[in-house]
């Protein structure tokens, strides 16, 4: 049964040596009502770095088929109303559900972002706050249809979107995450924090590093596919 306060947070792991900082962070949350699902896409190494964690954890195993079927396999899942993502790499601050959903009840949104911080292999900050500019509704579109800026450990949504819009696209390896926002940006109110709520994790072996054209040449195609649906999206914002 559907628990209306629980948040289900999905992390889903291949082969990465930080995972265990990031469970770490989910279950020094502030915010107590949480699910954590780990989701082991196949992994061949640091499957040892899970195990003092795993009476605290739902932890599924599954064959290797990328970020997106291992973010699927989680949702359903989850007995969560609300989701977030946390990938491996990455790290919550320990109040960031707590402010999202405190966020997410008195604004009426579906979907939430926050600021963050970038943080390199050992765990340091070398950035300043990484935050979207303050701008409309209409501006913030025009931004999405060109790029992404929205990260996505950063976001927590009700699990309603995924009934409506569907679930994250499993033959995009790479953009998952901005196709799926921009399906649901026709449909849903965002709200964002301007607060960083994450260490965003930047190292040799992240996915964006290795595979960057292949990523570049996904998110024209992603771009394309959505430009239409935008595209109206923005006519309409601009009579209202």
């Amino acid at each position: 049964m559907e628990h209306k306060t629980k948040v289900s947070v999905v992390i889903p792991f291949y082969n990465c040596p930080y995972v265990n900082l990031a469970v770490e962070s989910v279950l020094a949350q502030s915010y107590t009502d949480i699910e954590l699902i780990v989701v082991d896409d196949g992994s061949t190494l640091y499957m040892e770095k899970l195990e003092a964690y795993k009476n605290q954890m739902v932890y599924i195993r599954k064959p290797n088929g990328g970020t997106a079927s291992a973010l699927n396999r989680g949702i359903q899942v989850s007995s969560g109303a609300y989701f977030a993502w946390l990938s491996a790499d990455d790290l919550f601050h320990p109040d960031k559900i707590r402010r999202q959903m405190e966020t997410i009840r008195s604004s009426g949104t579906f979907f939430n972002h926050t600021a963050y911080y970038y943080i390199n292999a050992l765990g340091e900050r070398f950035s300043g706050i990484i935050r979207m500019p303050a701008f409309t509704r209409q501006a913030f579109i025009q931004t999405m249809m060109s790029s992404c800026p929205v990260n996505g450990s950063t976001v927590l949504c009700d699990m309603e979107i995924f009934s409506r819009i569907g679930l994250f696209n499993e033959s995009l390896l790479y953009t998952q995450d901005y196709d799926l926002w921009l399906r649901i940006l026709p449909h849903f109110e965002w709200s964002y924090i301007d607060e960083p709520l994450l260490d965003y994790r930047v190292h040799n072996e992240m996915g964006s590093v290795l595979h960057s054209e292949a990523q570049r040449r996904e998110i024209a195609q992603v771009q394309s596919m959505h430009r239409g649906n935008l595209t109206r999206l923005l006519r309409k914002e601009r009579s209202t």
